[in-house]
């Protein structure tokens, strides 16, 4: 499925049982930003659904062990027929800087070019400037701080990459 991948990683695509699991690492892996409200807003970003219904387009990497060392949840936009979007990412902090985010991408890319999408969106916090930072890397084009994006004080900055102007990345 993804072949490039560090030694001792392997990846397949998420399952119901992954749910209890993904959430485990969620606040360990984002370092606590922004307190108790930000952990109430991981969590409430990945429902169960999310492992029910976009299981052929979201990936999961696991150490040899069994433990999670990344993950992608992403669906193709049954509302727009050229768009794939890609909904929450996350990869094991010791693990940065190792190319696990950017395989997860490429990977989702080439699914998304597979079903005939030209786009892909993502969102994140303004105050994540690790993503902010990493989806720029990628060749995503960043609208401004999107006020209420979310709901009432859920700001958020967009990002649209165009699939057919671009090469599948490689950073």
């Amino acid at each position: 499925m993804i072949d490039d991948l560090p030694a001792g990683l392997t990846a397949r695509h998420l399952a119901n049982e992954d749910h209890l699991r993904v959430h485990a690492v969620l606040d360990t892996w984002w370092g606590g930003l922004k307190g108790k409200a930000g952990s109430a807003e991981r969590a409430l970003l990945l429902p169960r659904l999310y492992f029910q219904h976009f299981t052929t387009t979201s990936f999961l990497v696991e150490h040899d062990t069994g433990e999670i060392a990344a993950f992608l949840v992403g669906f193709l936009s049954p509302a727009q027929p050229d768009t794939a979007y890609v909904h929450f990412v996350g990869v094991d902090p010791v693990l940065h800087g190792q190319g696990i985010g950017s395989t997860l991408y490429r990977a989702f890319f080439t699914l998304a070019q597979s079903h005939g999408r030209r786009y892909v969106h993502c969102i994140t916090s303004p105050e994540n400037v690790a993503s902010r930072a990493f989806h720029a890397r990628l060749g995503f084009a960043a609208s401004a701080v999107q006020p209420d994006y979310d709901g009432p004080g859920l700001d958020r900055v967009a990002f649209t990459i165009d699939l057919s102007a671009h090469p599948v990345p490689i950073a």
